[in-house]
């Protein structure tokens, strides 16, 4: 058997591929979708962190659940936003300190857009109180929305993550967890807890593909800061709030890292060093 030595007849239609300048702009117009085919809940997704955080994973490719108790309004306008992205998105009113509101909360989800594989518990409270102010029942009632809550959705979502070997959970903690600040001791306590239960669940999930982080923000320009006029930009080493937005990016970080966790990471203008 003989080789044939004559040489190759290579194409020569022009492509995208053969201008530099206009390949160089076709890629850089591409979005790489690294949470594509994910299914996100957003407790708190109204508004404020949690609407940031929804808005920025659709905008990595994920479905997004906006949760919410009160705001419904400002909800469906998240949801909408998301939409216009070409991502799936609904709305589901629920208070997620009551087991029977989150397990119909999973029911709502999982029937319209399927298992929920990266969680975001944001919902919460703050009122500021002097420890000689705080009574039994704001005690209760800020353990109840602000801990409790991740307790319960965090334990709905375990299942199916498990089962799929593949899971993001993502936790909003407070520097008031690490600090103290001036909300007061009930607030304190209650993001505190939170960091107790985001590294047991870390500890016991790092094997089964699922990740477990807190992030624990300062003074981030929201309407609870706004609602709290003793929290003020000077307060901080950097001299102004955070944004919204850079909390958001963190939490995308998160979701698409399998490397990262059992951390707390702390968005929070150099006022408390880890």
């Amino acid at each position: 058997m003989s080789l044939s030595t004559k040489p190759c007849k290579v194409p020569t239609r022009r492509t995208d591929f053969a201008n530099p300048v206009k390949f160089a702009a076709t890629i850089g117009s591409l979005k790489i979708s690294l949470l594509q085919n994910h299914i996100a809940l957003v407790t708190g997704a109204s508004r404020g962190i949690g609407k940031a955080i929804a808005l920025a994973l659709a905008e990595a490719g994920a479905d997004v659940a906006i949760n919410y108790r009160q705001q419904a309004e400002a909800a469906q306008s998240a949801a909408a936003e998301i939409q216009k992205m070409g991502r799936r998105s609904i709305v589901v009113q629920a208070d997620v300190s009551e087991s029977a509101q989150v397990d119909r909360l999973f029911t709502a989800v999982e029937k319209n857009l399927g298992a929920v594989d990266i969680l975001v518990n944001n919902a919460g409270i703050a009122s500021a109180l002097s420890p000689s102010q705080v009574t039994e029942a704001d005690w209760h009632e800020t353990i109840r929305v602000n801990l409790t809550s991740v307790f319960l959705v965090t334990q709905r979502a375990l299942p199916s993550m498990r089962e799929k070997r593949w899971g993001r959970i993502i936790n909003l903690s407070s520097v008031a967890a690490q600090y103290g600040g001036i909300v007061g001791p009930h607030y304190s306590a209650s993001k505190a807890g939170i960091l107790g239960l985001t590294r047991s669940y870390a500890s016991f999930l790092a094997k089964e593909g699922i990740t477990v982080n807190a992030i624990a923000p300062a003074l981030i320009e929201t309407d609870m800061i706004a609602s709290l006029p003793a929290l003020t930009p000077d307060r901080l080493p950097v001299g102004h709030f955070g944004s919204v937005d850079e909390v958001a990016r963190l939490a995308v970080m998160l979701a698409e890292s399998s490397f990262i966790t059992w951390q707390t990471i702390n968005p929070n203008g150099g006022l408390y060093f880890t």
